[in-house]
């Protein structure tokens, strides 16, 4: 079975990309001095350094594999093929929420990219998904939970 594509920006991977080096050359460094240092202490039954060092080792060892895999079934969106009047991944929306009479910007990234917290809503969400394709002027229904949301695009942004 084929692994899903995971699409990203090219901060996206950027990111990514820096993460995992981080984690490779530093990380990996710092760990290894925290088990050499809490197995110089003695007797490793009793020893809440040495096991907190390896539960760390282990989230980083699997933080490491995990953008490995996210990396080698990475589709990085090429923006500049891309038309700057109609919503993609990788650009930011401004939207007028119709029923609350206000506006919101959003950036639409891939699912690898979501952050809610700082505007980075996925292409595969319900909203992502009716927002793609999108043009300025249009208005959009989002089939939420919650009933169905209408906005209207306000603006597209390209960075």
């Amino acid at each position: 079975m084929e692994e899903k594509k995971n699409i990203l920006t090219y901060t996206g991977l950027k990111k990514l990309e820096d993460e995992l080096n981080d984690l490779k050359v530093n990380r990996r460094k710092e760990i290894a001095e925290k088990i050499k240092e809490a197995r110089e202490q003695g007797d490793l039954s009793e020893n809440a350094e040495y096991d907190a060092a390896k539960d760390e080792q282990r989230d980083i060892e699997a933080r490491i594999e995990e953008i490995e895999r996210i990396l080698k079934n990475a589709e990085v969106v090429d923006e500049d093929e891309m038309d700057p009047n109609v919503i993609g991944v990788g650009c930011k929306v401004v939207l007028h929420d119709i029923e609350y009479d206000e506006d919101v910007e959003f950036a639409l990234v891939g699912s690898t990219e979501t952050d809610s917290l700082d505007g980075k809503i996925s292409n595969e969400s319900p909203l992502g998904r009716a927002l793609l394709g999108a043009r300025m002027g249009d208005i959009v229904d989002v089939d939420a939970p919650s009933g169905i949301m209408r906005y209207e695009v306000l603006d597209i942004i390209r960075e």
